[in-house]
């Protein structure tokens, strides 16, 4: 693989940050994240085998699939996106965590009526069903008492066609922990060896908005991404994160302060891949964040997606670095540079994967933010950006 300097100091890749993060992972780089939805799942995953201080700063704004059922009924952040980076965090090698994993990310049947969904749940929650094989018992019985406590709090009429069973745990946790996402994270994090930090942005129960450019209004992350509803047709001309019953009223909430020391103690800050605005953007809505960005002396990267994404109607590459960095600075006191937010830009060396990317050089010339080609889609990946390849420019960037 060809070896390619970016500066005096930074090699991509670079062999002895490589070496040294798989020998001992437990000091590998805190290489974090501002990502919701699961297109880091396979390099979350991988990752762990290079650091386990990677941290990810995850949206709970999901509106849609079992975690809808979950915030109408307990009037809850979603807890999904979480769940699906613990399991992919998650040490395999040890016992009882594929067991625990594979329970997590198991759905209760969608075609089947809610009365036969009830005899499952009462059969998991008896410890009769196969799913429970395996765990260690300490495990097995918090799981068990978080289920339990789910199964008692839920309302009549509460319909678990395609439910998350890892969803229904965590928000048995949820209600018990004193309805916080951040203890019932710590503990599951304790008990399955995750390798990393997982913290979501707000532990607020708020929506994401979006105004159009054709003045529609949408609350709902749902609503946006093209899956479960028709894609957008408009673009979008700003977001924010909105009470469901206001959902006109911008609600403006600052992080905490420890996830503020998170951001400002990255070792590389990472603005990847996924869904542009309910993935990306929706994590760097809340006060507190872009000037932490800022104030970070580590290096700021941007991955951009490849491919089309239904959230960028109408937005070329260069209107998605803009508006990433208006966002960042929009936290950050008048007259903070671009590059204070954002170092780097990594594209694939094929430009053809992404949206108008011949005039991103003049959004780099005016911002001072600098461009990396290298390859990162491989003919395994395609159209996707490989994960390896991707783990090697993450480490080798890392100050």
């Amino acid at each position: 693989m060809k070896t390619l300097s970016i500066s005096k100091d930074i090699r991509i890749p670079d062999p002895a940050k490589l070496a040294a993060s798989k020998q001992s992972p437990a000091y590998g780089p805190r290489i974090l994240f501002f990502s919701g939805g699961s297109a880091l799942r396979q390099l979350s995953h991988k990752l762990i085998d290079l650091t386990h201080n990677s941290v990810h700063i995850l949206t709970p704004f999901d509106s849609g699939g079992s975690s809808a059922e979950l915030r109408k009924a307990f009037a809850m952040p979603a807890i999904g996106d979480i769940r699906n980076r613990l399991v992919a965090l998650t040490d395999q090698g040890l016992t009882g965590n594929p067991e625990l994993s594979r329970l997590f990310a198991s759905r209760l049947p969608k075609d089947e009526p809610n009365e036969q969904l009830e005899r499952r749940l009462a059969a998991l929650l008896d410890g009769s069903h196969c799913s429970l094989d395996g765990l260690p018992e300490s495990v097995r019985t918090i799981v068990l008492h978080h289920l339990e406590v789910f199964a008692r709090s839920k309302p009549d009429g509460f319909d678990l066609r395609g439910a998350s069973l890892g969803n229904l745990i965590l928000t048995g946790g949820y209600l018990e922990l004193g309805r916080q996402l951040e203890p019932v994270i710590h503990l599951y994090s304790k008990l399955a060896d995750v390798r990393g930090l997982v913290r979501p942005v707000l532990d607020l129960p708020l929506h994401l908005t979006a105004w159009l450019e054709s003045g529609q209004v949408i609350q709902g992350q749902h609503l946006l991404t093209g899956k479960q509803a028709e894609p957008i047709m408009s673009p979008v001309a700003e977001i924010a994160v909105s009470r469901e019953e206001t959902p006109d009223v911008p609600v403006r909430e600052q992080v905490s302060e420890e996830l503020q020391a998170l951001i400002v103690s990255a070792d590389l800050i990472c603005f990847p891949m996924g869904s542009y605005y309910t993935s990306l953007q929706a994590t760097l809505l809340p006060a507190g964040v872009g000037r932490s960005v800022a104030k970070a002396g580590c290096p700021k990267v941007y991955l951009p997606s490849t491919g089309y994404d239904p959230e960028t109607f109408g937005l070329g590459l260069p209107d998605q670095v803009d508006r990433l960095i208006d966002r960042l600075l929009t936290d950050c006191p008048t007259g903070t540079d671009p590059h204070q937010v954002l170092d780097l830009i990594v594209l694939d060396s094929d430009h053809s994967h992404y949206q108008e990317p011949e005039t991103l050089e003049a959004v780099c010339r005016r911002t001072g933010v600098r461009r990396l080609d290298y390859g990162l889609v491989t003919p395994s990946s395609s159209p996707s950006l490989d994960p390896d390849r991707l783990i090697d420019v993450l480490i080798s960037l890392a100050a």
